[in-house]
Formats: structure tokens, sequence, C-alpha cells
């Protein structure tokens, strides 16, 4: 199995697997992640092949594992975190933003933290309010943390392994409701961390995306397609560092923006790229630019197809916006 022939979670799986072969100072750390193989199954079957020294199942939160891990890190090792959701990482903030993303800065270069925290994340699964956030914001605001959001087998792989050999924390956002995806578009490059990719050629606007929403946005452009409109579909793949080029020089050709994030929409990813583009692009624009994005409350549990973005609504943004200019 491979991670083109697989889904992503087995070519999460499958990565974690080949990466514990090659090194021996990468070990597994999170809840449930032994036996039962987490929550999404994604570590199923990698205690009993390596060990529970290497795949360390805790009964404690968030915060233990992530500080057991920083410790690890500081001791050699290369820990990976699972958190089932990314709900939970707020009850780990401490952790993440004041010990995990300072190592490098607070000794001036002299330390390192070779740490990469998975976590779940969005709606699609009905989770609730609890168990359906899209965390990345505040997670790309924090000043020493690198954040990928996959959104197909292939760039998790290459993303993860990438992750995984960084000498700096790397927060690895997995969609849950691409764990069962298969193929996706793949133009035979590796992904890597700080590069967005082109998936759809097109003249009249750029659409910018990321991890769950690329195939709602895909299958939006294929509509748009139908009436005439050429979208350009750019996804991310890295939060942060932003791959700042790719999107401007998209922008400069298309002279339109549109950008989708599942998460609420103030002060997201969207209105990052955004202000990017007002900065450095906006005399390129010929028309205003469109968020298209979660609500600005919990995501709710019975009306969560009406919280996240669809191609129903990100057609209709789009063609707005088309319009406009």
């Amino acid at each position: 199995m491979t991670a083109s022939t697989g889904t992503l979670r087995d070519a999460i799986r499958e990565t974690l697997r080949s990466e514990m072969k090659r090194d021996e100072t990468i070990v597994l750390v999170g809840e449930d992640i032994g036996s039962l193989g987490g929550v999404f199954g994604v570590t199923e079957g990698l205690q009993s092949e390596f060990g529970t020294e290497r795949v360390i199942d805790l009964e404690a939160g968030e915060e233990a594992s992530i500080g057991l891990a920083i410790g690890l890190a500081a001791a050699g090792m290369r820990p990976v975190v699972e958190v089932p959701f990314g709900d939970f990482l707020f009850g780990a903030f401490d952790a993440i933003v004041a010990e995990m993303a300072r190592v490098r800065y607070r000794s001036a270069g002299a330390a390192r933290c070779p740490l990469v925290l998975r976590a779940a994340v969005g709606g699609g699964v009905r989770g609730g309010s609890h168990h359906s956030a899209s965390p990345e914001a505040h997670l790309a605001h924090t000043p020493g943390l690198k954040v990928v959001a996959p959104s197909s087998p292939r760039d998790a792989a290459d993303l993860l392994a990438a992750a995984i050999r960084d000498d700096d924390p790397v927060v690895f956002l997995e969609p849950k409701i691409l764990y069962g995806m298969r193929g996706g578009t793949d133009d035979g490059a590796r992904a890597a961390i700080g590069r967005a990719r082109v998936l759809r050629e097109g003249r009249h606007v750029t659409i910018v995306t990321y991890g769950g929403m690329v195939p709602a946005t895909l299958d939006a452009a294929d509509r748009l397609g139908a009436d005439g409109i050429e979208a350009e579909v750019v996804d991310l793949r890295t939060l942060a560092p932003l791959d700042e080029d790719t999107i401007l020089e998209s922008v400069k050709k298309t002279g339109r923006l549109v950008v989708v994030n599942e998460a609420p929409s103030a002060c997201g990813l969207a209105a990052e790229v955004a202000a990017l583009v007002a900065e450095r692009a906006i005399y390129s624009l010929e028309a205003p630019v469109a968020r298209v994005t979660g609500f600005d409350t919990p995501v709710p549990y019975s009306r969560e197809d009406e919280y996240r973005p669809g191609p129903e609504r990100i057609a209709a943004a789009v063609t707005e916006v088309v319009r406009a200019g």
C-alpha cells in the first residue's frame, strides 16, 4: 500500500511506520493510541509493531502528553503527539504557546524542539460544538510554530515526513472528514512545508483554500466552469509560514480573490490572506475580495451542513466577485 493508493488515514499511518523504522528516536505519544489505534484508527497496529516504549499510550490529558513530548524532544527524541480532536488543544495552550513554540527563541537558538503535534480538526462527522473546531488561526498566530493542513493522501504523507524531520515544532492538522479520502490531485511533485500548490489553473478568479475545504472548492470550480467562469484554485497546504508568492502571483494573473475556510470568519486565515493581497497586490484587484467561511459561532450539531461552506455557497460568492469586476 502506498500513499497514492490508500486513504489519507492510511497515508499518515504508513508514514509514521516508515519514519519510525528509519529513525529510532521517533516516538508516538497520546491517549488511546495503543491497542485502540487512536480515536480515528490512525495508529492502529503501531504499538504491537514497535512496542510500548515507542508508542506511549497515556491516560492523562493533552497538556500532560505535550509536556512529556517537550521533555522527550529536549532529551534528543523526535516525538509525535496525537490529539484526538483539535478542540482539546485549547486545554494545553500554555504548553503549546508558552513552551513548545518558544524553545528556540528562549535558548537563543541553542536548543531545538523537533516535535510534531497531530490533531484531527473540522466538522463533517457530527461531532458537535466540542469536537469540530478548526483552531488553525490560534496556532498560525503563534511565533515559533509551523502549521500544515494536508488535503490529500499524497500531501499528508509528504508533509508528515517533512514535519517529523524538521527541527522545530510543527502542528499537523488532519481534516477528519478526509480520513477516508482516496486519490486527489497529484502532479508528481513532493509537497514541502511552506509551499502552496495550484490545483486548478484559471484566468477569471483565484480561490485560495486548504484542508477539508479543498474538495468542496474544486466541486464549486467545476460548476463555475460549466457557466464559463475559469477559477484558479490554490491549496495553501502550509498555513504558517504562508506561501505568499504563489498567492500573489495567482491574484495578479486573475485580478480577483475569494478565500475559503471552514473556521469562523473573524481573524481567520481568510482574513490574513485578504490582508496580504490588500497590502501587496491591491492594484491588481478588479473587484472586492470575498471570504466564504464558517460563522462566528460554535459548530452546531444539527445544522453543521449549513455552517460548513459547501460548493453552492462558494460558487455563489465567486460568481458575485466575477460579476462585480
